[in-house]
């Protein structure tokens, strides 16, 4: 992690953890499945920086229906 100095702020590089990737994958799929503005979902990510990478500490949630097959169907394959 570099931190530099100037005249008003303290700044980090950071990068992304695989995790927070992750998350901001999932939040991408998710508003593609439910056809919504992902915006609302990236504003209400919480970070948390460790060992100089970013963690999302509340990754969103993306539920997947399951459709049930009856055996007829299944066998007339």
């Amino acid at each position: 992690m570099e931190l530099k100095l100037n005249k008003t702020h303290l700044t980090k590089d950071l990068q992304l953890s695989d995790e927070a990737l992750g998350s901001l994958m999932m939040a991408l799929q998710k508003s593609l499945l439910e056809q919504s503005d992902i915006t609302p979902v990236l504003k209400d990510f919480r970070f948390r920086i460790a060992d100089g990478q970013l963690f999302v500490m509340n990754p969103p949630i993306v539920k997947f229906g399951i459709e049930q097959v009856s055996e007829e169907e299944n066998n007339e394959d």
